[in-house]
């Protein structure tokens, strides 16, 4: 089990767990999902980390359909920053305690806030990483945000 899965399970979301084969030659890990998956790609949805206003430590949480982009003029608004960069990998991997393909948004070894792309609401249920390569979780949008203490967001382009 992961951070991810035994979170929803300790606060008893209603969520299902899905495992697929990771190819490790693959690094487009959201589309990998997709495939192995058979799912919409705007239901599976990519965990993303941004710095703000310039300050590396200080970040964020972006969760966005694998299908699209992260608009970081949104995304710093939707937290109340003036601007917003993509963290760096390797500080992301440090600050959750997942690695790049595995990042949840649930479980991380530090609380971030957290924006959902409001395109989430038009599903029952949506995909995020369970916090491993080839394993995804599977929970309703306003779940993810109970868990995170989230809210929902136009962040997506």
């Amino acid at each position: 089990m992961t951070p991810a899965i035994n979170l929803a399970k300790k606060k008893a979301i209603p969520h299902t767990v899905h495992q697929y084969h990771h190819d490790s030659n693959n690094e487009n890990y959201g589309q990998e999902a997709v495939e192995q998956l058979g799912q919409d790609p705007k239901r599976v949805f990519k965990t993303l980390l941004f710095s703000l206003n310039g300050d590396v430590k200080k970040l964020a949480v972006a969760v966005v359909p694998v299908n699209g982009m992260l608009d970081l003029k949104a995304a710093a608004k939707a937290v109340g920053a003036k601007k917003a960069e993509m963290a760096d990998p390797k500080l992301a991997e440090k600050v959750t305690g997942y690695i790049v393909g595995g990042i949840s948004p649930l479980g991380q070894k530090k609380r971030l806030p957290t924006i959902l792309d409001q395109s989430a609401e038009q599903f029952e249920t949506i995909f995020v990483s369970a916090g491993k390569r080839g394993l995804e979780i599977e929970l309703a949008g306003n779940d993810l945000l109970t868990l995170t203490g989230g809210s929902y967001g136009k962040i997506g382009k």
